[in-house]
């Protein structure tokens, strides 16, 4: 080859040379600016891990009888016993303690008084108010640091409150609302003796509001100015707080001025149960539990929740977490017509009766899956999905239809603990997933009816059967089927179950269990599921504390 033919090739072999040393170089570069990226933000994560953990007072304190070395950083209050040392060089191992300062929610300075003596009297040290868990229950648990000097006691106070003071969670001024008269008329009593005395350490003020009728609190709601406070409590059961967190959002909505779209409530929910199920209360819980709620309030303790909006013709009826269509409507409505029985029995009563005259709704049933794949509750959900995807902006899904005869159909977008289903009416769900559980039981036997309500009970296997549906959904859809013929009271006889379904005159209304209450619904209705709607007071929980069960089936 000539010498003027190797020249461009060996300009042009220089030139890919040059180019891949310059793609090296960047490379280079930017592997080096990303690891300088990770080192920076190591040693920035280092040093916030630095600065809490970084001693803020030291000092001495009595523990009971023997006394302490006592560290308190941003993060942590720890203490160590002083052992003195012994003659024959034998040394103890120390028995330290610590308590979390997330969990401390009240310091006081503790002083000695003489009977009757209201203020003053000579400093004992400083007493802490924390919480302590035991299972699924918040404890409250003391913690006492004697020291009598009165100049170190007070800058230990005055430290540790300033700490607290960095949990903006936590609340300062709450509306409360009692309902006197829900399950056994103890709410009042409840609130008292449980829950006041903790807020009044906390230092939380409140404006209390004992209602005297059902829709007082909504009217309240819709008055009062919100913007006062930090936080909204019920004190009641589950008809109580299905009206309060429907009057949040509603607020929310007249706020923004959105009469269309649903809108996120300001204010978070604190929810101390006073009511026969508690099903909201125990899916925030996990424990029908004053002391547990009031503390879950107190810590600041903040759990987004999704909600349901349930509308009919264009016009919405209420918001809500969970409905159900058929039995459950039903039964509700018996025992609404026997609110002279003691709560326990009414329930147990209205369950027989309906299961005596079990017959299925016709109707039709469409739902929109939260997933492009139909899904069985049972599957894994996607981690990545988008949580806060608004199912009204799924316009491509399509509707999947089914008509046919539906003994129930429930709708919930919390799993609905409750002592008598510790692991949820829809235990594949979760308080936050952006989507609801839909269970729709189909036309069987009596027996095999009653087979699938025992084992809610149990641990598992209550979807296990042929005629039970559970799908993943963001919206659904049911029309009732109304035919010209006899309605359900002027029917006496039991029938098959199999054979004949309700058959309601024009313009009879069926009835709905919307959160424990009855709602009576002439037209279709339609469920549309709103991730995240209200913050409630809570955690998530994955199984109730069982502590009763029905034999009544």
């Amino acid at each position: 080859m000539s010498e003027p033919e190797e020249l461009p090739q060996r300009e042009q072999r220089e030139s890919t040379k040059k180019k891949k040393k310059a793609k090296r170089s960047v490379k280079k570069k930017k592997e080096q600016r990303e690891g300088e990226e990770q080192e920076e933000q190591v040693e920035f994560e280092q040093e916030v891990q630095s600065v809490n953990e970084c001693v803020v007072l030291h000092g001495i304190f009595k523990l009971g009888k023997k006394s302490h070395d006592v560290l308190l950083t941003r993060t942590k209050l720890t203490w160590t016993p002083i052992i003195p040392e012994n003659p024959t060089g034998e040394t103890g191992v120390p028995q330290s303690g610590e308590v979390l300062l997330q969990d401390i929610f009240a310091v006081k300075v503790k002083r000695r008084r003489a009977a009757g003596q209201e203020s003053g009297g000579p400093v004992l040290g400083v007493a802490l108010f924390w919480c302590r868990r035991k299972g699924r229950r918040l404890e409250e648990d003391t913690l006492h640091l004697h020291n009598a000097s009165s100049e170190h006691t007070h800058t230990w106070y005055n430290t540790l409150k300033e700490l607290l003071t960095g949990f903006s969670s936590r609340p300062t001024y709450l509306k409360v609302f009692i309902n006197p008269s829900s399950h056994k008329k103890e709410a009042v009593h409840i609130y008292r003796d449980h829950v006041a005395p903790l807020f009044k350490m906390a230092d939380i003020r409140t404006d209390i509001t004992v209602t005297e009728r059902k829709g007082h609190a909504l009217s309240v709601m819709k008055e009062c100015k919100l913007d006062e406070y930090d936080g909204v409590v019920c004190v009641g059961g589950d008809g109580s707080v299905a009206e309060l967190c429907h009057a949040l959002v509603l607020r929310a909505q007249l706020d923004a001025d959105s009469p269309e779209k649903p809108v996120r409530a300001t204010l978070p929910l604190g929810i101390i149960p006073a009511g026969s199920t508690d099903v909201v209360s125990c899916s925030v819980h996990g424990v029908r539990d004053p002391v547990t709620a009031a503390l879950h309030i107190v810590l600041g303790h903040l759990q987004q929740v999704d909600m349901c909006s349930f509308s009919s013709h264009g016009q919405l009826v209420r918001f809500g977490f969970s409905a159900m269509f058929g039995f459950g409507g039903r039964s509700l409505a018996r025992a609404e017509k026997k609110r002279w029985m003691p709560s326990s029995r009414r329930r147990e009563y209205a369950l027989v009766k309906t299961l005596a005259r079990l017959r299925p709704e016709d109707c039709q049933l469409s739902f929109l899956s939260a997933r492009k794949s139909n899904s069985n509750l049972f599957v894994q959900r996607d981690k990545d999905q988008d949580q806060d995807q608004d199912p009204e902006s799924e316009g491509e899904e399509s509707w999947v239809t089914n008509q046919g005869l539906y003994l129930s159909i429930s709708i919930m977008s919390i799993p609905c603990l409750s002592p008598h289903a510790p692991q949820g009416l829809a235990p594949n769900t979760s308080l936050a997933n952006g989507s609801a559980a839909l269970i729709a039981v189909g036309n069987t036997s009596r027996s095999e009816f009653i087979k699938h309500l025992k084992r809610y009970s149990s641990s598992t296997g209550q979807f296990n059967f042929s005629f039970v549906e559970t799908h993943v959904v963001s919206a659904v859809k049911i029309r009732p089927c109304s035919l010209i013929g006899c309605s359900e009271d002027e029917s006496e006889e039991e029938g098959d179950s199999k054979t004949t379904p309700f058959i309601h005159t024009e313009g009879t209304t069926f009835p709905w269990n919307i959160d424990g209450e009855l709602v009576e619904i002439a037209n279709e209705v339609l469920i549309r599921v709103h991730p995240r709607l209200i913050t409630l007071y809570g955690e998530e929980v994955e199984e109730a504390e069982s502590s009763v069960s029905c034999s009544c089936i």
